[in-house]
């Protein structure tokens, strides 16, 4: 029988987040007659599947609950188990993949125990700290990992918490960095016209792409731009992204008295995105462990140093294995201020040493992070 596999995940565009848009560019270069996308029925996935040839069903996979012991955790997985099953029938599927171990992975392996289908699940790191701290989502991810084929964790940090939280042992993961396209986020020359549209022109310009989340730490480097201005007045951070921070993290810049040096821009597209990552001085993540929320791995530090920018993360989670540290890019403990200033200065008043940095980031991530790799590797792991 020939392999036919359902990729069971929430997070898919047009939701915005590093895991959709991993699973995005992974299975987009698949073969489409051998992989099935079922994924959330969210405002604008109409208008997003019409631009694209993927084999894709949608249909409504949030819920608020997840456990099973509520009547309404159980109520979402029954109805959603009862839908799968007869895509399984219909479609002939012979594995899944999850995108996550909660809810997708639970899902499959109810899934498994009605109908044997094998399935492998992602695992981000947080997912599974998250998990461990309440004892029915515990006892759950504890099933997903041992009736699972394959545990394909998106750093080594977060294959670390899994065997640490003695959900799997080695010979049962894989750790499968995501990558980026590195023909599509590229250096470029200054582009004068889009930083006048965007009112970029005369700015020192740091970069922040990501859900408006505690552990993002946007906050954080809106107070070291407070820091920062008094030696740049021309500085200028740009937050890309949305989430529900987002009014907290503009009261806190009208807070610091900083409205001009600080820019939202919550609606962008991906040729935008790019140009941003393109255009600007700096790049940061400044990421932090909020509880056992933690970064699982960071793809927009690999977007930006495709586009030859130097690049600063916070010393949480899987960020040290996106870049070559001190050479590409620093690590850094970003709940420190004064020290995200300091890094960011080191970048900004030395423009050689930071475009140096940029190159060796650039040939990093197209030595070892180009999608076309990863693709290859997936590949790999899937026909095991």
């Amino acid at each position: 029988m020939n392999k036919k596999v359902l990729v069971l995940t929430e997070n898919f565009p047009p939701i915005s987040g590093g895991s959709g848009r991993w699973f995005w560019e992974l299975y987009s270069r698949l073969p489409k007659d051998e992989y099935l996308i079922l994924a959330d029925d969210v405002q604008g996935a109409a208008e997003f599947d019409d631009t694209h040839q993927l084999n894709i069903t949608r249909m409504p996979l949030k819920s608020a609950e997840w456990g099973l012991k509520s009547f309404k955790g159980i109520k979402f997985y029954w109805r959603l188990i009862k839908r799968i099953r007869k895509i399984i029938k219909q479609q002939h599927i012979t594995h899944i993949h999850c995108g996550r171990v909660i809810h997708e992975g639970v899902t499959a392996w109810l899934l498994k125990l009605l109908t044997g289908t094998p399935y492998l699940c992602y695992v981000h790191g947080e997912d599974v700290e998250t998990a461990a701290t309440s004892g029915e989502h515990n006892l759950m991810v504890k099933q997903v990992c041992k009736h699972a084929e394959r545990l394909i964790c998106n750093s080594q940090n977060s294959a670390n918490i899994v065997k640490r939280l003695k959900y799997a042992k080695d010979d049962k993961i894989d750790v499968l960095h995501p990558g980026v396209d590195a023909t599509l986020f590229v250096p470029i020359t200054e582009d004068k016209d889009f930083k006048q549209q965007m009112g970029w022109q005369g700015r020192k310009v740091i970069i922040t792409v990501g859900r408006l989340q505690e552990r993002k730490g946007q906050d954080m480097m809106i107070r070291a731009t407070a820091l920062l201005k008094q030696q740049f007045p021309e500085v200028l951070y740009a937050i890309i992204g949305r989430g529900d921070r987002l009014e907290s993290l503009k009261a806190l810049a009208a807070e610091l008295g900083i409205n001009d040096h600080v820019q939202f821009l919550t609606e962008v597209t991906d040729p935008q995105m790019i140009q941003c990552y393109q255009q600007c001085d700096v790049f940061i993540l400044p990421n932090r462990t909020i509880g056992n929320d933690i970064e699982g791995f960071g793809m927009v530090l690999v977007e930006a140093q495709a586009c030859g920018k130097p690049v600063i993360a916070g010393d949480s989670g899987g960020t040290r294995e996106t870049m070559v540290i001190n050479e590409s890019g620093f690590v850094i403990d970003c709940t420190d201020v004064e020290l995200i200033s300091s890094t960011v200065t080191r970048l900004l008043v030395d423009p050689e040493h930071s475009a140096q940095m940029g190159k060796i980031g650039r040939k990093h991530v197209e030595s070892e992070l180009d999608w076309q790799a990863h693709v290859q590797k997936a590949s790999l792991l899937f026909s095991q």
